[in-house]
Parts: C-alpha cells; sequence; structure tokens
C-alpha cells in the first residue's frame, strides 16, 4: 500500500498545472496521465510514474479509480505517484511484453487470462532479462455470447431457445469470426470451437480445420466490425461472437437495441479482466507499493459499481439485481461457463489458426488410372469419392488462394503422362469467362472421362514438384497435394530411388515445396508414397474408406504452416 510522508524542508512542493499545459504533456507523451490539481498536502523530491496498460472495454472504469487513488495524495518514497492509462489491445500487450526492456507497463489489465498466460508462458522463453508476471484475480467478467442482428438471431430460435454452438459451425448459417491474433472474441471462440471439436490430444479434428476454414474464409479485424455491419443495417450481415458487455455498449452508443444476443446453449468462455502484476529487473524503486496501492482503489466498492455501470458484471460471474432487461439486448442471468484454455491450448490454437487463414499456393494432382472407377464400399467410385472431397475443401478456401489441377496416368498427354486442367492462380480470378473457382469445379466434375491407363505415379511427382518450385510465390505456402489409389506402374518411368534422389538434389530449403501425398484404399503404395512425402518434408496419409477422403484432405492442408519442420 502507498505510504505518506510529511513535509520536509528541501522537496518539492505539489503545485497545481494549468489545464493547457497539463494537457500539452499528455499529447506529447501519447498516453493519458490521470492527475488531479493539488494546492496543498505532502510535498515530493519528485514523482513516481506508475503505468497502467488496459483493454479499451474498461478504460473508463480504470480511469475513474486512478482519480480516486490519486486524490488520496499518495506518496511513495517521498515522490508523489502518477498513474498513466493506456489503452490497448490485449493482444497488443502481449505480443510485446516478452521482450519489453523498455518502460513495460507496471500494470496490465487484459480482457482474457488467456492472453496474460500465454504472455508469461513466452516471457519465461525469454530469459531472465524478461519481464516476470503475476497474474492476479479477475476485477469483472463478461461473458462469450452469440450475436447479431435480431432476424439473424430469431432464424437461430432467439429468444425462445438458446442458440447453440453448433449453429456457429453449421455451414447453412451466415458466420463470421473475429481476427483470433488480434481479438479476443476470436480467440475465445477458437476455444470452444476446439472444445466441441478437437480431438483430446490436441490434435485438430477434420471437423475442426473444417469450421475455421469457413468461419475464418471472411474473418473481420475486430468485432468492432461485425457490430458495424449490423448497425449500419445490411440484410446479410453475419451472425457473431461478442462479449455481454460489447453488446450492452454498443446497443447504448446506438441508442437502440440493433444488436441481440444468446448465452450459448453448452455453455461459454467468460472475458475475466485480469489485474497482472509486470515486474522487470531495474524498475523504478517504489513502484511495487505503487501498484499495491493502486490496486485497493482498482477492488474498491466504488469501482465494482463503476464496472457494473458500464455492463460488467462481478469477477464471480454474478450479474447486479435488475441490471439488464431483454430490450437491452441481452438476458442477464446466471451464465455456464466453461474452462479457460491453458497457454499451451492456446498457442495450439493459434497455431491451427495461423495455418488454415494463411493463403496457400496448391497444385491439386489426381490419379485418373483405370483402378480409379472401381467402386468403393458406399457405391462410389473412387474417383468420384476424391473429387467430392477436393470439391468441398475448394469450397472452404478463400478467393485470394491460388489452386491448380492436373490429372494423371499413363500416356495422358504424350509424351507426359499427365495433364493440366486448371492452371494455378487465385480462385477469385477470371479465367476463360469463368472465376478459376468455377473452372476447378467443372475440371473436377470431368474426371469420369479421363479415367483410363496405368499409374503413371513417379514422373507425375517429379513433374508437380519442380512445376510449383519452378513458379514458386515466397509470399504463400507452396505445395503439392497427390491422391492416388496404386503405385508406380509405369516402367518407362523414373525409378522410385533416383526420383528420391532427386527431389532430395532439387529440393530449396529456401522454397520449400512440402507434397502431400494420400493413398486411397488398401492397395495405394503407402511406403512410397511416405518416402517421397518424407523427401520433400510433406506428409502421407491414407484414407481406406470414402469418408476418410475428407478427413486427410482437410489435415493436410492445416499442415501447410509448419511444413517442411513439423
Amino acid at each position: 500500500m502507498a505510504t505518506r510522508n510529511r513535509a520536509t524542508p528541501g522537496r518539492l512542493r505539489r503545485v497545481a498545472l494549468p489545464v493547457g499545459a497539463l494537457l500539452g504533456v499528455v499529447a506529447a507523451a501519447g498516453v493519458a496521465v490521470v492527475a488531479i490539481r493539488v494546492t496543498g498536502g505532502p510535498e515530493c523530491r519528485g514523482t513516481l510514474p506508475l503505468k497502467v496498460a488496459v483493454t479499451p472495454a474498461v478504460e473508463q472504469v480504470v480511469r475513474g479509480a486512478a482519480d480516486d487513488y490519486l486524490a488520496t495524495r499518495p506518496v511513495v518514497d517521498g515522490r508523489c505517484v502518477q498513474v498513466q492509462v493506456e489503452a490497448r489491445g490485449a493482444a497488443d500487450v502481449a505480443k510485446e511484453l516478452p521482450t519489453a526492456q523498455i518502460n513495460p507497463p507496471a500494470l496490465w489489465v487484459p480482457d482474457s487470462s488467456m492472453w496474460a498466460a500465454e504472455t508469461r508462458r513466452q516471457s519465461g522463453d525469454e530469459g531472465s532479462g524478461a519481464p516476470r508476471l503475476e497474474i492476479r484475480a479477475p476485477l469483472a467478467t463478461s461473458p462469450l455470447l452469440i450475436a447479431g442482428s435480431e432476424r439473424a438471431m430469431t432464424a437461430l430460435g432467439w429468444p425462445v431457445t438458446p442458440v447453440s454452438w453448433a449453429r456457429v459451425v453449421d455451414p447453412k448459417v451466415s458466420v463470421t469470426l473475429s481476427d483470433p491474433t488480434t481479438s479476443t472474441e476470436g480467440l475465445a471462440t477458437l476455444a470452444v470451437i476446439r472444445a466441441r471439436l478437437g480431438n483430446p490430444d490436441g490434435t485438430p479434428r477434420p471437423e475442426l480445420i473444417g469450421a475455421l476454414l469457413r468461419v475464418g474464409r471472411d474473418a473481420l479485424p475486430s468485432v468492432r466490425d461485425a457490430f458495424g455491419k449490423v448497425v449500419q443495417g445490411t440484410e446479410d450481415a453475419p451472425v457473431f461472437t461478442a462479449s455481454e458487455q460489447g453488446v450492452l455498449s454498443a446497443n447504448r452508443a446506438a441508442g437502440a437495441r440493433r444488436v441481440v444476443a444468446s448465452q450459448p446453449k453448452e455453455g461459454t468462455v467468460a472475458f475475466d479482466f485480469p489485474l497482472v502484476r509486470v515486474s522487470r529487473a531495474g524498475e523504478a524503486a517504489g513502484t511495487e507499493a505503487a501498484a499495491a496501492g493502486f490496486e485497493q482503489a482498482l477492488r474498491a466498492d466504488r469501482t465494482d459499481r463503476r464496472f457494473a455501470e458500464a455492463g460488467f458484471r462481478a469477477p464471480d460471474g454474478t450479474a447486479p439485481e435488475g441490471w439488464t432487461t431483454e430490450a437491452d439486448g441481452v438476458r442477464g442471468g446466471d451464465v455456464a461457463t466453461l474452462a479457460t484454455p491453458s497457454p499451451d491450448e492456446v498457442s495450439e490454437l493459434l497455431r491451427t489458426w495461423g495455418a488454415v487463414s494463411l493463403d496457400t499456393r496448391l497444385l491439386a494432382v489426381l490419379d485418373v488410372s483405370g483402378s480409379m472407377a472401381e467402386t468403393t464400399s458406399d457405391g462410389r467410385t473412387r474417383v468420384d469419392a476424391a473429387k467430392e472431397a477436393a470439391l468441398t475443401a475448394l469450397g472452404m478456401l478463400p478467393d485470394t488462394s491460388e489452386i491448380g489441377l492436373w490429372a494423371f496416368s499413363t500416356n495422358k498427354k504424350p509424351p507426359n503422362d499427365w495433364i493440366e486442367l486448371v492452371p494455378i492462380g487465385p480462385l477469385g480470378e477470371p479465367i476463360a469467362g469463368a472465376p478459376r473457382r468455377v473452372q476447378l469445379q467443372k475440371g473436377a466434375n470431368g474426371l469420369n472421362q479421363l479415367v483410363g491407363g496405368g499409374t503413371a505415379l513417379n514422373d507425375t511427382v517429379l513433374a508437380a514438384f519442380r512445376h510449383v518450385q519452378r513458379t514458386y510465390d515466397p509470399s504463400m505456402i507452396n505445395s503439392v497435394t497427390l491422391m492416388t489409389d496404386g503405385s508406380n506402374d509405369d516402367i518407362s518411368s523414373i525409378d522410385l530411388p533416383s526420383l528420391l534422389t532427386a527431389l532430395r538434389e532439387e529440393a530449396d530449403p529456401s522454397r520449400p515445396v512440402p507434397m502431400m501425398m494420400i493413398g486411397l484404399g488398401r492397395e495405394a503404395d503407402m511406403d512410397a508414397l511416405k518416402r517421397i512425402a518424407e523427401a520433400t518434408g510433406g506428409k502421407a496419409y491414407q484414407a481406406l474408406e470414402p469418408e476418410d477422403i475428407r478427413g486427410v484432405l482437410l489435415d493436410a492442408i492445416s499442415q501447410r504452416r509448419c511444413r517442411p519442420n513439423c
């Protein structure tokens, strides 16, 4: 707690600053300095700055607490405490703190302990010079809700029944996600989707990859953009996720109920607004005492009332009596909360998102040898099963992705064993009178007419690898995905040892082209496919049943970012 020192001759006296002069200091510093006019009281030898970084949602509440604290005229070690409140997104602070050596905040109030825990983990990796983070109890809470226009939410069952998270990942529902690398709403939503669709060992299930590709296709920079679409009356504004306090704040700013929200049926993640003490070697003497004194103001009853008035719940998740009505866009009441993800889970979430959200440059190569006409357990031909899986994945990729399509079997286009159906390029780019996405659909639908001949695997692998490497785009993730149901039976082609040697010799670490090899059925030569994949830093999969093809294809897409170093 801050200590009060009596006046001593020779010390500076706290004086009143003209308002204009104070504003000039604030503008020059680039941060808001909370101060009060003092004409009497303890004398000081100077000032002790206490820098506090806060998520924008709590800025005004923290400023009120700072006013209360400074009204007590706190003095520590003979210096007058000066609170500097800086509003910054939690993701921005989290990104900078682990390596922040100069003037990091002494206190930090992010909107979620997910960011704080991940930052503490990263700071540990930076060694003894990194700031130390102590994550303290929450100051307030606000649950993550499913939100949207009244029209969109009514279609999902609001207000009669709580909206299920299943609707958020339903391909039939227009949903958007705010970028989880910069937005807590996006990260928290990712955590819930992962809890519902992830594997127990932490690896993503195909359904998770598909859901992320779908909802991330039109990801917005921040939840503010999602609110804006609804408030502006956009007819097709998608459903999104937002904190309860964010919905209340948006409706208050709009002057009417423009956004409505539902507590998710299965429970949700809560924003918990922890107070984080950030300490570092060489920080100013007295900083700990000043921080402790300000923490008391942040946890005082008066500050709790400010949090409630601003639309926040208490730290234990309870809402004040009579706090909201349906006219405010939210119902209040008790909310079932899910466990906050661990730092390792947060890292895995961000890695998965990074993999599926990156623009890709991919050459899809499909086997059209005679055996691909054989029927599978569900009555479809192998080529049809492969085609449908490829079209499903294609539909999830954004227009900026660059995709090309080849088909291969012996003597498909002499002297080559492959034929280029669609050249690699952006999905949204017009080609031959239609977007490339449409041309790829046409090419895939015409694969049945090309079936016949043997499996010219080796020559096709080398040609595809060289083609993508030769046309490499360093701004994208370049790769080849090849699907086949057999083994190389072209006796005139390069043999497997020579192929592997060529792939290893031509591989360029500065221009990696991992090959993702998918074997269809039990007859696929998985040994050869694995060796080809390993030589290029890729991965081999086996799809024994038709329903497996989509899953392994989506997993291959999710592996793009870390290859060839997974």
